[in-house]
């Protein structure tokens, strides 16, 4: 399987490089006052086939010179797993905190992110430096007091997670959409590793119901919207012993779609 996907992922490298690009300053542009966010969980050879499709309708995101941007992610949670078990237990309120780090330029950033009973996400975060005992510092106390519900004190980290990005924009710049590959995971209190090498998380963010060609091509392909936690799915993969009863169908989904192997 790993000589077929790094295959794939060479054919990616070459299509986006095909692609018009935009920097992250035209990207500003993008607006999205009356947002929808759908994700799909699609197999990464029809990634492939999606992109050589879209060129004409989207723009790709160029940073530094990089269209498929690393990205290193560590999550925390209480030890009793209070944030995962909100979501597994379908709370409609709930929280993420994150340090998030994109790999290439070394920038690194703490994110507090809510949902609330509406569905709306409400994203917060600060610049921080990734070697440093961050989450004790008075400014890290100051954010997480503001935008969390919960202490340093209270938080540990459970899960990292490691993938890389393409970030599209359509021509009218009415939807943004990602695309996430290459997802590893590494569960901090088990020293379990789970690795999707063969999907892909795309996530379309589009300006209210205006016309997407991604979501015409998705749909032609009989792809359908899911749900799709990087933070739960990796913990529920590297720890069977976490409930996870809203994420059995979904876990089942994905396995049809891809191997997953365990180190």
């Amino acid at each position: 399987m790993l000589n077929a996907v790094q295959q794939i992922y060479g054919h990616i490298e070459r299509i986006i490089r095909s692609y018009d690009s935009v920097s992250l300053e035209d990207m500003k542009r993008v607006r999205l006052m009356n947002r929808i966010d759908t994700k799909y969980i699609v197999r990464l050879g029809d990634i492939q086939h999606l992109l050589e499709c879209s060129a004409e309708d989207y723009y790709v995101q160029e940073v530094d010179g990089e269209r498929n941007i690393a990205y290193h992610t560590i999550y925390y949670d209480t030890h009793d797993f209070r944030m995962y078990i909100a979501h597994q237990d379908g709370k409609k309120t709930r929280e993420k905190i994150r340090m998030r780090t994109y790999v290439s330029s070394g920038l690194s950033f703490l994110e507090v992110k809510n949902k609330n009973n509406r569905g709306r996400t409400d994203k917060k975060r600060i610049k921080v430096d990734a070697d440093s005992d961050y989450m004790h510092s008075e400014e890290t106390r100051a954010f997480l007091a503001k935008h969390a519900l919960f202490t340093p004190e209270e938080l540990m980290p459970h899960l990292e997670n490691r993938f890389n990005r393409i970030t599209l924009v359509n021509r009218g710049m009415t939807e943004r959409l990602t695309i996430d590959t290459g997802l590893c995971f590494h569960n901090y209190s088990n020293d379990r590793d789970g690795e999707l090498l063969g999907i892909a998380v795309v996530e379309l963010k589009r300006d209210g119901r205006t016309a997407s060609p991604m979501h015409d091509l998705l749909i032609r392909k009989h792809i359908h919207t899911m749900g799709f936690s990087k933070y739960c799915i990796g913990c529920a993969f590297t720890d069977p012993t976490l409930k996870q009863n809203l994420f059995k169908e979904r876990i089942r989904h994905v396995l049809k779609l891809n191997e997953v192997s365990y180190v």
